[in-house]
């Protein structure tokens, strides 16, 4: 049957509605447009239509650019680690400091934006599967669209083994169950606010305690961390490239990580904003990584195992996708070629990055599935 494409202004109003009520108060609500719009795109395969729809606004969420517009409708919409129960009023209060303007500015005119833009992209996902069909008469294959699921497995050689790796196509505050998450830093080791989009912004908000109105309690990693530096004596300086500084998960070890590695490889450039990555120094903390987690490992109940890997340098460090995967393997292959149990992970969020992952078969280097999928 012909998927039919939802017009924009029937799927805003029931984002709109979603804003309003919460994603915690979407059971039983009638959303015919969303739902609708899920099943088509196979986030119908969430165990209900609330689910479905949730999923399906991650998915569109996810398509926005990196920065203040998807932070902010991650807020919005109570997308973003530990605010699904807020009520609206926080909600928006949080995506205007977002833009730094007041709540009544962001509603009549930020809001309109975000919201709108959610509504676009969903849009586009209906079109494109519409576009696309089902195959050869086939049923949809949860493995076979992006908007299926949001985990793959990945077999590569390593050694001359077989070795399956993890890739999570999502947020890297979604996580459940890996022991360490390697978190990209600047050699300051310093974080970025927690309103910002970027990877250690994320997992430093997530990480966050916060009390029944949304507030931040406590803010464990930023607090560690300068005692990580005090205790090193490095606070005031910058260490060198290639360091990694472990602190804590703070509460996100609800969601079951227990650590978290902050990969020091960005290197401020004097006079801007912007930072320098070399791949020489992803590898180096890539290696220490791994060199950290077994020196750790056995000291918690139960050993740590599992660790996850961004692709380093490739948000403001400015390195190519394929030039941070290629860097980013090459510790972990030789790691793993040695024998190494670990269970390894990797979190993106582009579509473009996971298929560099997921188009690694055996003994192909990442710069040669780059140029596979061009």
């Amino acid at each position: 049957m012909a998927t039919s494409i939802p017009d924009h202004a029937s799927i805003l109003g029931e984002i709109r509605e979603v804003r309003r009520v919460g994603l915690v108060r979407l059971r039983g609500r009638p959303l015919p447009v969303l739902e609708s719009a899920a099943e088509a795109v196979a986030a119908a395969a969430a165990r209900t239509p609330a689910a479905a729809v949730e999923a399906l606004l991650r998915q569109a969420v996810a398509l926005l650019d990196a920065g203040t517009l998807r932070t902010a409708a991650e807020y919005t919409l109570g997308l973003a680690q530990g605010t699904r129960d807020w009520p609206a009023s926080s909600r928006r209060a949080r995506a205007a400091s977002v833009y730094g303007v007041s709540v009544e500015r962001f509603r009549k005119d930020h809001e309109v934006m975000v919201l709108g833009q959610v509504a676009e992209h969903i849009v586009r996902l209906v079109s494109a599967e519409a576009e696309a069909g089902p195959e050869a008469g086939a049923p949809a294959s949860e493995e076979g669209a992006w908007g299926a699921g949001t985990h793959r497995s990945v077999q590569v050689r390593a050694g001359g083994r077989q070795v399956g790796l993890t890739l999570h196509v999502h947020p890297v505050d979604l996580l459940r169950d890996v022991d360490v998450v390697v978190s990209p830093a600047n050699v300051h080791l310093a974080l970025p606010e927690p309103y910002k989009s970027s990877v250690a912004a994320s997992l430093r908000r997530a990480a966050a305690v916060r009390g029944v109105t949304g507030d931040v309690l406590d803010d464990p990693v930023h607090d560690e961390l300068r005692k990580w530096a005090a205790r090193h004596g490095t606070s005031g300086r910058a260490v060198l490239p290639g360091t990694v500084a472990a602190t804590g998960a703070g509460a996100l070890a609800g969601q079951g990580v227990r650590r978290i590695y902050h990969a020091a490889i960005a290197v401020p450039r004097a006079g801007t904003n912007d930072y320098d990555v070399l791949p020489a120094d992803v590898t180096r903390a890539v290696s220490r990584v791994l060199a950290l987690l077994a020196e750790e490992s056995g000291r918690g109940t139960p050993p740590l195992r599992s660790v996850c890997f961004p692709l380093l340098g490739a948000g403001r460090g400015g390195l190519p996708y394929h030039v941070s995967l290629a860097a980013v393997w090459a510790a972990v292959e030789a790691e793993l070629a040695r024998g190494a149990p670990w269970d390894v992970h990797f979190v993106v969020r582009a579509p473009e990055a996971a298929a560099l992952v997921e188009r690694i078969p055996a003994g192909m280097r990442p710069d040669r599935a780059r140029r596979a999928t061009g």
